[in-house]
């Protein structure tokens, strides 16, 4: 038993020499959901605290990403976050993924899957009361709302230029 917790404890320091890249790609305001939708502060505040360190090029690493193997779950977790939606990059999305987009967003905030529980455990502050919820789902279906309309709008205009 004492050779299997010493081999453990062994493996376990090893593992610390293989850190994850803390790195957060380069953020261009222009490019960001909350610049260029121009988002209310109290909403924004919300959105930035609950969704940003996994949905974003503006990640802020606690302190436990210095522990190994944690630090490559969550590292897996904010990899896959961006890839879903990366606010950071949103004004790079066609406006039809855009409002796809928002759309998703709606649903996981609004059941209650997002923020997840695992990252409330650390971050009680992104921690969303009902009506923090309500707003937050509110704001994204009325911008998906506003894409859609101007998407449609610029179809509608080309096929009258064709015309």
């Amino acid at each position: 038993m004492k050779k299997i917790l010493v081999a453990l404890l062994v493996l376990f320091i090893i593992l610390q020499f293989f850190r994850i890249d803390k790195t957060n790609p380069p953020v261009n305001k222009g490019m960001d959901f909350l610049t260029i939708k121009n988002t209310p502060e109290n909403i924004a505040g919300k959105i930035r605290a609950s969704c940003y360190d996994c949905h974003s090029n503006e990640t802020k690493y606690p302190w436990y990403t210095n522990i190994q193997p944690v630090a490559w779950w969550l590292k897996d977790h904010i990899d896959e976050g961006r890839i879903k939606l990366n606010f950071s990059t949103f004004a790079t999305y066609e406006p039809k993924r855009q409002a796809h987009k928002l759309h998703e967003a709606v649903e996981m905030v609004e059941s209650g899957e997002m923020p997840m529980e695992s990252y409330l455990l650390a971050h009680p502050e992104a921690k969303l009361t009902t009506e923090e919820r309500k707003a937050i789902v509110d704001y994204f279906r009325k911008i998906e709302a506003d894409i859609r309309m101007e998407h449609n709008l610029a179809r509608e205009g080309e096929r009258n230029d064709r015309n």
